[in-house]
């Protein structure tokens, strides 16, 4: 396997840490929520009153935590980091979704516990969890994802099928120790093969923006929940729209024109827009040291979006091309020779939206015109621009 896929110990104690701490807050949040209704149903069926009770499950009940931890640390290369991650992010934002939609109960009543290790295991059961988060089963989910993220990591055939064996006891866990029902597991069964099936290991950049930002609609829509207020249903539905633009790799669904938005993108993309333009003025605060922007080559300028004192630096007559799609173009820099060439951050360009970009450089490099090219924050596209152009047309 090639050393540069291997991802390194930061990059999984950071995963490990990003979905830990969304577990951490999300699951609780949905068993408060669900504490405060008074009556709570449940989707048990008359036959599981016959389900045996067998405390030795929480054994490989608690365990999960375990396979959480592990999938993380084992898993083989950074394509399937970023797939687990995406994956067990996915199974936690989305069940706890449904817990806060739709709050359930277990119905049985848990008999006493007699054995010592069962006892004290159900015991720090019961101050971590409550009752409650039913339907769908996260730890049956959860399940699925481990397997998917581990069985490359396992190479003998018998330890592999003693991982699916340990992993399928953990499912089972979850009736037999009366947390769940059955329905319950045959939801997060088609939770776990849902997220396994939407976000595979292709290593394509577009899918994770694209679902960091489907993943903060779903947070906001938790908030909702939590807080209410019509604010956090249009932050979810604002993040949706920026989400299915990345997907569809839309780099021009902001509909910039003349360096300008129209009010309805206002009104649809505050939130983006507003984050943006936050980042931007942190980013010129951690870099007031250094300079907007640098000399490229010969004639070309590199940086990022200018204040209008910042825009008096450049040369008189020089074009500006524009590469941001969620800032505005400062006032002063409108009124030169301006293109704007949208392009969606955190991606690198393709040749079909590279060529124009490269063409218009070109043509004001043979009139003799500097030109200033940039981004949003000009550490990314800009950048990487002028190094085709440098690689293409300066040869």
């Amino acid at each position: 396997m090639n050393r540069d896929a291997v991802p390194s110990v930061q990059q999984r104690a950071t995963q490990l840490a990003l979905n830990g701490a969304l577990f951490g807050v999300c699951y609780p949040l949905t068993n408060y929520l669900a504490q405060r209704h008074a009556d709570l149903g449940n989707v048990a069926m008359a036959w599981e009153a016959a389900l045996p009770f067998l405390p030795w499950m929480v054994l490989p009940y608690m365990t999960s935590g375990l396979f959480f931890v592990l999938s993380f640390l084992l898993v083989r290369d950074r394509a399937g980091l970023s797939a687990l991650s995406r994956r067990v992010a996915f199974a936690t934002v989305v069940a706890c979704l449904v817990f806060a939609a739709w709050p359930l109960r277990f119905s049985l009543p848990r008999p006493a516990v007699d054995d010592a290790l069962p006892a004290w295991l159900f015991a720090q059961l019961a101050a971590m969890d409550r009752p409650y988060n039913q339907l769908p089963s996260l730890h049956v989910a959860y399940c699925l994802i481990f397997w998917a993220a581990l069985r490359g990591a396992v190479t003998s055939a018998l330890m592999r099928a003693a991982l699916a064996a340990w992993l399928m006891l953990v499912a089972l866990s979850t009736v037999f120790t009366y947390q769940h029902h059955a329905l319950d597991v045959a939801g997060g069964a088609a939770l776990g093969a849902l997220a396994l099936h939407l976000l595979p290991s292709d290593g394509d950049i577009r899918k994770p923006v694209a679902f960091c930002y489907a993943m903060l609609a779903g947070l906001a829509a938790l908030a909702w929940f939590a807080l209410g207020g019509v604010w956090w249903l249009y932050l979810g539905a604002s993040l949706l729209l920026v989400a299915r633009a990345y997907y569809r790799h839309h780099a021009a669904f902001l509909h910039k024109r003349d360096g300008r938005y129209p009010l309805w993108i206002w009104m649809l993309y505050a939130p983006y827009l507003c984050g943006y333009l936050l980042t931007w003025q942190l980013v010129r605060w951690h870099e007031r040291h250094r300079p907007p922007f640098v000399r490229h080559s010969e004639g070309l300028w590199v940086g990022r979006r200018l204040t209008e004192a910042e825009a008096a630096q450049l040369p008189a007559d020089c074009a500006v091309i524009d590469l941001s799609n969620e800032l505005s173009e400062t006032h002063a820099l409108r009124g030169r020779s301006y293109h704007h060439f949208p392009m969606l951050d955190l991606q690198a360009p393709d040749a079909q939206s590279a060529r124009p970009i490269l063409a218009a450089i070109s043509t004001h490099a043979a009139q003799g015109r500097a030109i200033y090219l940039h981004c949003a924050m000009g550490y990314r596209r800009s950048r990487q621009i002028a190094q085709l152009y440098k690689e293409h047309y300066q040869q």
